[in-house]
C-alpha cells in the first residue's frame, strides 16, 4: 500500500553565495511522528524541483544523542562544498539512540524503512536529484556511521557508496550503553540478535566493489579498536575500501575536519559516473 507523506516546508536559514538551506518536517508512518531534516543545494537552486540540473546527493546521519541540526552546527563549512562540489547534502534525524535499523521491539523506532522508504523517495520526488544509486551516497558520525554503513550494505541499490567517521560498528562490546537493551533486548539472553544488526554481521552479505567505501577514526577515539576489527575483516573478505586513522578523539573537531575528505571521496565516486 502506498505511503503518504505530508511535509512542510520550513525556512531554516539564509540563501547565500555558500549554498541554500532549508529545514523540512514530514509525517513518517514507520516513525509515527513528524520528523524533520535539513537539505543543503547548491546556491542557485530553490525549494522546489523546477530546474533541468540535477545534483549527486549525499545523506548524513547525526550520532547518539542527536538530531537533523547535528552537521549544521557540526560541519557549517559543508553548506560552501554544496556549490563548489555540486551536490545536495541532506541531514537525516536518526533520533537520540535509533542505531538506524528497524527494532525488532519497538515499532516506532523503525528507521532502516524511515530513510530507505519515505526519507530517500520524498528528497527524489522534490529537489533536483540524479535518482539512482550512482549519484546517492550516505555517510555518518558516532552512531551515524554505523548507520550509514548499515544502510548502504543492505540497500547498494539505492545508496552506491557509504562512508563513515568514528563509526560504532559493533556494539556488543557496550552492552548497557546507549539504550540498545530497548530496541534490542538483554544482550546476555539476545547475543545472536545483537550480532545480527551490526555492520561486523552485515559486511558477510557484501560482493567486492558492491559499494564504494571510506571509514576513519581518530586514534584516541571510543571506537578504533571496533574501526580497526572492520578493517581487517574486510580485508579478510576481500573487500576494496578506504580506511584512515588520524590523530583525533571521539569529538566535533576531528568529525568537521573528516568530512570533508569523505566528500571529496564522494565527488570522485560520481564523477567516475558520469
Amino acid at each position: 500500500m502506498k505511503k503518504m507523506i505530508t511535509a512542510l516546508f520550513i525556512l531554516f536559514g539564509l540563501h547565500t553565495i555558500a549554498g541554500s538551506v532549508d529545514t523540512i518536517e514530514m509525517q513518517s508512518d514507520y516513525l509515527k511522528k513528524a520528523v524533520k531534516f535539513v537539505v543543503v543545494q547548491p546556491s542557485n537552486q530553490s525549494q522546489q524541483n523546477n530546474t533541468q540540473e540535477r545534483y549527486p546527493v549525499v545523506y548524513l546521519l547525526n550520532g547518539y544523542d542527536g538530531n537533523y541540526a547535528q552537521w549544521s552546527k557540526t560541519a557549517p563549512q559543508l553548506a560552501k562544498s554544496a556549490d563548489d562540489l555540486k551536490m545536495i547534502f541532506v541531514y537525516a534525524d536518526g533520533g537520540k539512540s535509533s542505531w538506524y535499523f528497524d527494532s525488532p521491539l519497538d515499532s516506532t523506532s523503525q528507521y532502516e524503512s524511515y530513510i530507505t522508504k519515505e526519507l530517500v523517495p520524498y528528497v527524489d520526488a522534490n529537489f533536483s536529484t540524479k535518482a539512482s544509486s550512482k549519484y546517492r551516497a550516505v555517510t555518518g558520525l558516532s552512531m551515524g556511521g554505523h548507520g550509514a554503513l548499515y544502510l548502504a550494505i543492505r540497500h547498494s541499490d539505492i545508496f552506491g557508496a557509504a562512508g563513515s567517521t568514528s563509526g560504532g560498528f559493533d556494539f556488543r562490546p557496550f552492552p548497557k550503553s546507549w539504550n540498545l537493551q530497548n530496541l534490542l533486548g538483554a544482550y546476555e539472553t539476545n547475543k545472536e540478535r545483537w550480532y545480527d544488526f551490526t555492520v561486523m554481521r552485515q559486511v558477510e552479505l557484501l560482493k567486492n566493489k558492491q559499494l564504494a567505501i571510506i571509514f576513519d577514526c581518530g586514534v584516541d577515539d571510543i571506537f578504533i579498536a571496533v574501526n580497526r576489527a572492520l578493517h581487517e575483516k574486510l580485508l579478510v573478505l576481500k573487500i576494496d575500501h578506504d580506511y584512515i586513522e588520524r590523530s583525533g578523539g571521539h569529538d566535533h573537531a576531528y568529525w568537521r575536519s573528516s568530512i570533508d575528505f569523505q566528500m571529496l571521496f564522494f565527488h570522485q565516486f560520481f564523477q567516475k559516473n558520469k
